[in-house]
């Protein structure tokens, strides 16, 4: 049964709340799945199962699928379309509210998370996983296309920030798909992108995590400013001892944060660190 017909048959409405567009192009969702890295060894996390057609085809290539959807009114729509398959659960509830820690104590093991999600839920989400999860060994999602860039950018550019440097720290990031909006239904106003982010926990594991995120926050706080005057502010300092601190990383005291990597950060990170949280 084609979705349409499928959402029609139990009166299916769309939620503005949500955000809802639905991909069914059985080429563009096997395509996910593959490019994303499913396999049958790793379980997966989907986040948005929507009417299922991502969820059906993740559960014909992964161990298991652990689904979460927030919209209750699906639960018909996914009982028919995924009657019969056998490793998947349905979870009706909003991920945010759960603590990961639980999550990944249901899973038991590494997974991959895959979702699409509302553009306006996908950074939150890929925050959570990013600063929360220790089983996660990968997240595959479909995001807008302006945040894909972003996700995937480099120092130096434009769409540079700070998800991007926070990603850095524990992972790696790419482009594996562009979509556009006439792949969804209903269409949405921009085109979308898959992106594809491989954990690497030990990166860098001399650092402080929390120091770090907290000097990338800083940093970006405000684009029109140096990274001197945005350090001062949020390490309440003098702009003698921020450009000092500057200096002994090797970094341009005239530099704003989009400039830097996440190599620079972890030098910056330890510095500040050793400089402002060290007991003397």
């Amino acid at each position: 049964m084609k979705l349409g017909e499928l959402l029609k048959k139990h009166d299916f409405k769309f939620s503005k709340k949500y955000g809802q567009n639905f991909l069914s192009d059985g080429n563009l969702l096997e395509a996910i799945a593959d490019k994303g890295g499913v396999n049958l060894n790793t379980p997966v996390l989907e986040i948005g199962c929507g009417a299922g057609t991502l969820t059906k085809v993740l559960c014909s290539k992964a161990k298991y699928v652990y689904g979460y959807e927030i919209d209750r009114t699906l639960a018909p729509v996914l009982g028919e379309n995924l009657a019969g398959i056998e490793n998947c659960d349905i979870t009706f509830k909003d991920i945010m509210r759960e603590k990961t820690q639980e999550i990944e104590n249901r899973i038991g093991e590494e997974y991959l998370l895959v979702a699409n999600l509302p553009y306006y839920i996908t950074t939150p989400i890929i925050m959570k996983f990013v600063e929360e999860s220790q089983l996660c060994k990968g997240i595959v999602i479909m995001v807008q296309d302006e945040v894909a860039r972003r996700i995937c950018s480099r120092e130096g550019t434009a769409d540079y920030g700070a998800i991007t440097a926070s990603i850095n720290l524990v992972a790696s990031s790419e482009r594996i798909l562009s979509v556009p909006r006439t792949m969804f239904f209903p269409a949405p106003n921009v085109d979308s992108a898959v992106v594809k982010i491989i954990f690497d926990r030990n990166k860098y594991p001399e650092v402080d995590k929390k120091i770090y995120r907290d000097t990338v926050r800083a940093a970006f706080l405000s684009r029109r400013k140096t990274l001197v005057n945005n350090l001062r502010e949020w390490l309440k300092t003098d702009k003698q001892r921020a450009e000092d601190l500057l200096t002994k990383c090797n970094i341009d005291i005239l530099a704003r944060g989009e400039t830097l990597s996440e190599s620079d950060f972890v030098t910056l990170s330890l510095a500040i660190k050793s400089e402002f949280f060290t007991a003397k």
